[in-house]
């Protein structure tokens, strides 16, 4: 999954495709799936070969920030890549004055400043609650509720809380990326709902992959979901590991530069 998004990454800063919005999106999305991989792989992979598994308080909280962090980072960008994609469809003729360089870097300055402020409170939540012993994490990394299950005190309202931001708003979220496609794809031509369904068809396909578990992770009670790491696993590792497969198979712009890059 790595090796995967840096090539992505690095050919497209590498090739004339930069220049393009999609592109430019797609070039952030690899880098942060590269950063939201590395805060959990090497960990896990380190877990697995040793007998004892431990992780000190302080790591932990990291793990956690950074693990919502660039979680929430990528659901943003992809946000603005639905954003890119419906101006190329539906306002063809004011794409380049609205997807402009700067308006690009504003969204993408966006999708760092709002992920940024929810995993502060994340972290806020956790370290104001008293931890039992033995501190043992069900889990193969830090996640918030893992780490609820641990507090000494009554959780009830905070899982409430997390349910009703985090669900609701990857419901709402999802739901509006839905619906953002089908006008899309019902604004075109029959020759035109070809042409954006092979274009646009890996993008809606990463957002399925990613959203799907996470809203299973987040939507039911937390005391199903804690046990639960399958979902977890999903939108951890296995959506960032196929997102340069999918991109790259279906994507002819990104073949050719990548036999030119490299």
């Amino acid at each position: 999954m790595l090796s995967g998004n840096l090539l992505i990454l690095l050919t497209i800063r590498g090739s004339r495709l930069r220049e393009q919005p999609m592109y430019f999106f797609l070039s952030y999305l690899s880098f942060t799936d590269v950063c939201f991989t590395s805060t959990m792989a090497p960990k896990l992979i380190t877990d697995l070969l040793a007998q004892q598994k431990t992780i000190s308080y302080n790591s932990c909280m990291a793990q956690m920030f950074y693990a919502h962090f660039f979680g929430a980072t990528e659901i943003f960008i992809l946000v603005a890549m639905t954003y890119e994609h419906y101006t190329a469809i539906c306002r063809p003729l004011q794409y380049m004055v609205i997807m402009k360089r700067q308006v690009c870097y504003g969204l993408v300055m966006a999708s760092a400043v709002g992920p940024f402020v929810h995993s502060i409170m994340q972290v806020l939540i956790i370290i104001q609650l008293p931890f039992c012993d033995p501190s043992q994490i069900d889990h193969y990394f830090c996640g918030i509720f893992p780490l609820l299950k641990l507090a000494c005190t009554d959780i009830s309202l905070l899982v409430i809380a997390i349910i009703t931001t985090t669900g609701v708003l990857s419901i709402l979220t999802f739901v509006a990326l839905v619906i953002s496609y089908i006008i899309i794809l019902w604004t075109c031509s029959s020759e035109g709902f070809r042409k954006s369904l092979s274009t646009y068809g890996s993008h809606i396909t990463v957002v399925f992959t990613l959203f799907l578990p996470l809203i299973f992770t987040y939507v039911p009670m937390a005391a199903s979901v804690s046990n639960d790491k399958i979902f977890a696993l999903f939108y951890t590792m296995t959506a960032p590991m196929f997102n340069p497969l999918i991109y790259t198979l279906r994507n002819t712009d990104m073949r050719n530069a990548m036999r030119k890059v490299w």
